[in-house]
């Protein structure tokens, strides 16, 4: 297991003296432990192996200039179906294929190097791991043979194209849509069972309107027999939940009797009302359900990695075991270093209860994070507004800023992966011309197929999926849902009916699911920041502030005179003697900074920071690694009152 090769690691560094001077062996150790820090620090969960070479990769792999690396390829890599036929800038094969082979060689090149840290049991048990290594050679392969096929003329598919977002999701750097994606995976069983139930009274109503409405001879507006096809009453109905063909779909039962209407009052009553709110509530508990799950397991393994680096850098003084405060001094440059002296001298004096001369190993709820968080939440108040019953929602809205990009990234997947369906299914099926041009080709669109129809009469022609960025268009307007039913018909029109199966299927995915979970965010987002001041490590860290003498009220804070980051009237710590810095620390003044999160897991954390353990060290690495959807609340008698 992961930890047990961490564990090996360390007692290979510490039971082998002689094999390295003791300087070395030191510097090796304090490098060991800065890796858990800043892995802890930036919530990486990736077990590696605790040899000085295999840190040094490690560092390597995670440093800013590959991973910004890597994110340049997946962007050009999913970039590619906008020169690929159908185009929106076409380009040879042979460009688009040589740009996609590098790609490949980037994508593998990152395996392999995220192989040498990692232990090789764990690296072949991670399906992200081998997800990415399928989707490289199904990539390979669809390449050789669509490039044969395209050599002696005969057109294909290039099937592994939806495969691309497979990059973007598994790679270790795209943890936040990853996690959402396990988050929404988690939660599909239970949402299932809402949804069988919806569709059954769907059918139902289906059934009702065949039996009251199939034998009146009616007609719809464009002269179409009224509610004779199950098939098509299904469809009609499904799009009245959304309301987007309301009252439309009504009008001829309607003018045929009033009495009609009752009919669908109630079925909007039934399944619009009351079936998509229960969609609403069960992706809510659910998806907080396990979200809950996910952030405690990110506590416990942040928690687990700040217990291994101490225990690398402790020392025995008297009873207890410590770390000096000279040890200390260098982690903290070491994971920090542009880290400035009067910001490193306030970490230090919080951390080392007593101001004995070094750091105590102590978890509790506030200390447990503290030497990770203060590098990130040690700044000065900035007021984002002056009126304070606005404050809250401004606020709540710039904390949320990162979800809604993480979100954002997990909509740009399931779009692209629609969009590169749709264009293989519809292409060249809808074109658009000049609206000017009043030829019976541009008329009907290009196809005669929609000739007299809606999608033709009300000039839909540029809604097409004749390459990407018309795809993502036609995407967002099913997203809004207004003219799902229009846009639906038309494509099924110039292909066949079963095509309503693609925009039903997209919004059952994005409607009703993904904009569910974000609405559910926001609703939890929102009762946090109505309900919480401050996290407690906040309030902690800013208690011990006060303590120190270095702290200053908001009120004495003027408008207009905020200092960015941690401003010192005597920034300078030239005395050597321990009075003398506590003298210049005196002189200090610093506030714990606004609560913009920089990240999802901020704010995440905080969401949940209540029901996390305060008291023990929590489950072994084992047990946090297993965590399964229903362990809320783990089995381990350290942790049966914590939550």
């Amino acid at each position: 297991m992961p930890g047990a090769g961490r564990a090996a690691g360390v007692r290979r560094l510490r039971r082998q003296p002689s094999e390295e001077p003791p300087a070395q062996e030191e510097d090796q150790n304090l490098l060991l432990a800065a890796a858990y820090v800043s892995d802890a620090q930036y919530n990486r969960n990736v077990p590696f192996e605790t040899s000085p070479r295999a840190i040094r990769l490690y560092y390597f792999y995670n440093h800013w200039t590959m991973q910004v690396a890597i994110y340049f390829f997946i962007c050009v890599d999913l970039s590619l179906a906008l020169f690929e036929e159908p185009a929106l800038f076409p380009l040879p094969f042979l460009a688009t294929s040589l740009a996609e082979v590098l790609c490949l060689t980037a994508f593998f090149g990152r395996l392999v190097h995220f192989a040498k840290v990692t232990p090789q049991m764990v690296f072949w048990k991670d399906m992200k791991n081998i997800c990415i290594m399928v989707t490289i050679v199904l990539t390979l392969i669809d390449l050789i043979i669509y490039g044969s096929l395209e050599a002696v003329n005969v057109h294909s598919v290039r099937w592994s194209r939806a495969l691309r977002p497979v990059f973007l999701i598994n790679f270790p750097e795209s943890r936040q849509i990853r996690r959402t994606f396990r988050s929404i995976r988690n939660t599909l069983p239970d949402i299932l069972y809402v949804f069988l139930l919806f569709m059954f009274s769907v059918l139902i109503f289906s059934l009702m309107a065949l039996k009251l409405f199939g034998d009146r001879g009616l007609k719809t507006v464009e002269g179409l027999p009224y509610f004779t096809n199950i098939l098509d009453i299904v469809f009609e109905l499904y799009v009245l939940v959304t309301t987007a063909n309301s009252p439309d779909v009504m009008m001829p039962a309607y003018n045929f009797n009033w009495w009609y209407c009752l009919y669908f009052i109630t079925y909007t009553i039934i399944n619009t009302y009351i079936f998509m709110s229960v969609f609403l509530a069960v992706v809510y508990n659910n998806y907080r359900k396990h979200l809950k799950n996910e952030i405690r397991k990110l506590a416990y393994l942040k928690r687990h990695k700040m217990i291994e680096a101490f225990n690398i850098l402790k020392v025995k003084v008297g009873t207890e075991f410590v770390v000096t405060e000279a040890q200390w001094r260098r982690l903290a440059k070491v994971v920090a270093p542009h880290i400035s002296s009067p910001h490193l001298e306030l970490l230090l004096r919080i951390s080392d209860e007593g101001q004995k001369g070094h750091v105590a190993r102590k978890y509790n709820s506030q200390q447990i994070l503290d030497i990770v968080l203060i590098l990130r939440i040690l700044r000065l108040l900035r007021i984002i507004v002056s009126i304070q019953r606005f404050r809250v929602i401004v606020t709540t809205l710039i904390n949320i800023g990162p979800t809604i990009l993480t979100f954002g990234g997990l909509v740009l997947v399931v779009y692209y992966v629609f969009a590169i369906i749709g264009m293989e299914a519809f292409h060249g099926k809808v074109r658009f011309s000049d609206p000017n041009f009043t030829s019976p080709d541009a008329l009907v669109c290009g196809n005669p197929a929609l000739k007299d129809s809606a999608f033709a009469r009300d000039r839909y022609c540029k809604n097409n999926f004749n390459d990407l960025a018309s795809s993502f268009i036609v995407l967002m307007e099913l997203t809004v849902v207004n003219h799902l039913p229009l846009l639906a018909g038309g494509f099924a029109l110039v292909t066949h009916q079963a095509a309503k199966l693609y925009f039903i299927g997209f919004h059952i995915v994005v409607v009703i699911l993904i904009v569910n979970i974000f609405i559910a965010f926001i609703l939890e987002a929102f009762f946090v920041a109505y309900s919480l001041e401050k996290s407690e490590v906040e309030t902690a860290i800013e208690k011990k502030i006060q303590e120190l003498g270095v702290g200053i009220q908001e009120e004495e804070m003027q408008d207009g005179m905020l200092v960015d980051n941690v401003d010192a009237k005597d920034s300078g710590f030239s005395g050597d003697d321990g009075d003398n810095k506590r003298k210049d620390l005196k002189s200090l003044y610093f506030r714990i900074a606004s609560k913009k999160y920089r990240t999802v897991d901020a704010l995440l954390q905080q969401m949940f920071e209540s029901e996390i353990a305060p008291e023990e060290e929590g489950p072994s690495l084992d047990e946090i690694l297993n965590f399964s959807p229903g362990d809320l609340y783990p089995k381990n008698p350290n942790f049966e009152n914590s939550a």
